[in-house]
């Protein structure tokens, strides 16, 4: 559930605004995509001068929620799943990554305002997957 009463689209704004910014620099400044799975994944297979920053990338993913948590009381996180459940999601998550060559946030974020067709496509496909899985799991399923 959404909790609408403390929808702040003026914060949203903000963090889009900033990933704009950072995917922007990334690209210009090293002429890389800021693809999360592609990040990550360099560092599965390691080539020399390469690992430093894709590590700094993942670094600041993961403690820049606690930062933010120390600045601003941070929302409480709730999720509905077993951890079976979740373990299988994660698998499903990362197959489709390598599927579609690339995950939401490299198709998303940097193909689209690239206007690259095959990420237009990816996103479309991945947004639909997601719309239908939710629609299936709240009222079909549940129902």
């Amino acid at each position: 559930m959404i909790d609408w009463a403390s929808f702040t689209p003026a914060s949203a704004a903000v963090g889009g605004v900033l990933i704009g910014c950072a995917v922007a620099m990334l690209l210009l400044l090293s002429g890389r995509i800021a693809g999360v799975s592609g990040i990550a994944g360099g560092l599965f297979r390691p080539q020399r001068g390469d690992v430093a920053w894709r590590v700094a990338f993942i670094v600041g993913l993961v403690i820049s929620p606690a930062i933010y948590a120390l600045a601003i009381a941070a929302p409480v996180i709730r999720i509905d799943a077993t951890y079976p459940t979740l373990i299988v999601a994660g698998l499903l998550v990362g197959y489709g990554t390598r599927l579609g060559s690339g995950c939401t946030s490299g198709h998303g974020i940097c193909g689209m305002s690239r206007l690259s067709p095959r990420s237009i496509v990816a996103t479309l496909a991945f947004m639909a997957a997601g719309f239908v899985t939710v629609f299936v799991m709240r009222h079909v399923i549940a129902a």
